[in-house]
Order: C-alpha cells, then structure tokens, then sequence
C-alpha cells in the first residue's frame, strides 16, 4: 500500500471537514512552520493527542565505516525526534 501525498492528505481533509482544498493546504501550512519555530525557539512542540516533535543532542561516537571497516569519529550534533502520543499508540497498535 502506498502511502498519503499531500495533495491525498489536503482532500481527505477537505472532504471530511467541509472546508476548501486552499484553506486546508494553508492551515497545514502553517502547523508546520509554528512547529519548526517552537522547536527551534523552545526545544519542542505537541501536538495533542498525536505525538511532540522535540530537540535532541546527540553525543559524540565511535563508528565504522562499512566499506573499509575503518573507525572513525562520528562528532556531536542537535537532531529533531518525534515522540509519539499514547494515544495514538493505543489508536494504531
């Protein structure tokens, strides 16, 4: 099964609340650029009863490189997770 596009998402979301195609696209639009700033600003953003999207360090490691076994130091970084809601655990699963 192939998953969502966007523009699959928008109609499903169209159809089901009445609203215009446009004003869906937009809305979602926005959730995600308030999102990005909150985790930028903050370090994270919930989105109830889905999941939160939050800012994590990730220390520095030891790795190895798979063509030519070779160790090599893997430095620190900041990454983004997604953790998602109970509730939407319980939903799916």
């Amino acid at each position: 099964m192939a998953k969502m596009t966007k523009s699959q998402v928008v109609s499903a979301l169209s159809d089901k609340s009445g609203f215009a195609k446009k004003d869906v696209a937009s809305l979602l639009e926005i959730v995600a650029q308030l999102a990005y700033t909150e985790v930028k600003k903050n370090g994270e953003f919930v989105l109830p009863g889905f999941g939160k999207m939050v800012k994590a360090r990730r220390a520095a490691r030891m790795g190895v490189n798979p063509a030519t076994g070779e160790k090599i130091k893997i430095a620190a970084k900041t990454v983004v997770k997604f953790r998602l809601a109970k509730a939407a655990k319980d939903a799916v699963l």
